[in-house]
């Protein structure tokens, strides 16, 4: 259910608030929301994950995503992998939002654009049509 994409990041399709404490149980410390609200009829709101991650002792954090990615989202997740004081479990309707995310983010913080990629395919995401982004993103001055 959560796939492994390094040993700081795992990523997921919709969570449930049952999901949470699982994810707590296997180590994650916090989880990121990277799905709107209301985006379909059958998710759970926000608030209710929020709600039950607090109760199964994990941080929570939303970044939505819907469309295309901006550069506030992408510094958003660049700042909370960096200050996550643990694992992190991002979650959006397929997981395949939250790779991308991840990619960006983890290129934004200096990452190897070829390594985001590989990683990212090994966990069965192809993120390769990101590639001019991550490039520019990696060399971008910090």
């Amino acid at each position: 259910m959560f796939i492994r994409i390094d040993d700081n990041i795992s990523v997921a399709g919709q969570l449930s608030p049952a999901d949470l404490a699982d994810a707590k149980r296997q180590g994650f410390a916090l989880v990121i929301n990277n799905r709107p609200d209301g985006e379909a009829p059958d998710q759970p709101a926000g608030d209710a994950l929020a709600k039950a991650a607090a109760a199964a002792g994990l941080d929570y954090l939303a970044i939505p995503v819907a469309g295309g990615f901006s550069m506030p989202q992408v510094e958003a997740m660049a700042t909370a992998l960096a200050g996550a004081p643990g694992p992190v479990l991002a979650f959006c309707r397929s997981g395949t939002r939250s790779t991308n995310l991840w990619a960006l983010a983890s290129a934004a913080r200096g990452g190897d654009p070829a390594a985001i990629v590989a990683a990212a395919g090994a966990a069965g995401y192809d993120v390769s049509g990101l590639m001019p982004a991550l490039r520019h993103l990696a060399a971008a001055p910090r």
